[in-house]
């Protein structure tokens, strides 16, 4: 079973977190939600999340990262050198590191979208620091995954079901939630 970990920050896009949550759980892809700060996270609509645990006391083994956005949340998220840190040695493992909405900004500060295909929320593409902006709702360039927004958010978990557990995995929750 793949163990994904998903960080939220005070601020963050709660249809993105939570549809991320839920798509990946229905496909038995393990996620461990973590608190930046604290595990009680207040959303950017005032809705909040009681995280598994928080970011720093996370310690188990893990095969990638995914953040959600919203604003303040991203800019929360980057302000983290610890979490700019642990998406870096994601990345140099080959692990699934995928972003949706501002938060693939973060992956940009984190220094591992030089040369990559990604997309983000409009407007934000000049904060892709060296990315190939493709603009798509989901973009996928190896394990690195990006998506747009909110709107965007059941193409892009189905990706990453499709990265994480086969594309009959994606199929069969896409089916499920009655998605095209």
């Amino acid at each position: 079973m793949p163990r994904i970990i998903t960080v939220l920050a005070p601020g963050f896009e709660e249809t993105e977190a939570v549809v991320i949550i839920d798509l990946l759980r229905r496909a038995q892809v393990k996620v461990t939600v973590l608190g930046l700060e604290t595990r009680e996270v207040r959303g950017a609509h005032d809705i909040t999340i009681i995280a598994d645990e928080t970011f720093s006391a996370f310690k188990s083994p893990f095969d990638g990262i995914v953040l959600s956005g919203g604003m303040p949340g991203t800019r929360n998220l980057a302000a983290s050198p610890a979490l700019l840190d642990l998406i870096r040695q994601t990345n140099r493992r080959k692990g699934l590191c995928a972003a949706i909405c501002a938060a693939p900004t973060v992956l940009a500060k984190a220094g591992i979208l030089k040369g990559v295909s990604a997309t983000c929320f409009p407007g934000m593409e000049k904060e892709l620091a060296g990315a190939v902006f493709i603009d798509q709702p989901v973009v996928r360039d190896n394990h690195i995954i990006t998506s747009k927004g909110a709107g965007t958010a059941v193409p892009f978990v189905l990706e990453l079901i499709s990265y994480l557990a086969g594309k009959e995995a994606a199929e069969r929750v896409a089916a499920a939630i009655v998605y095209k």
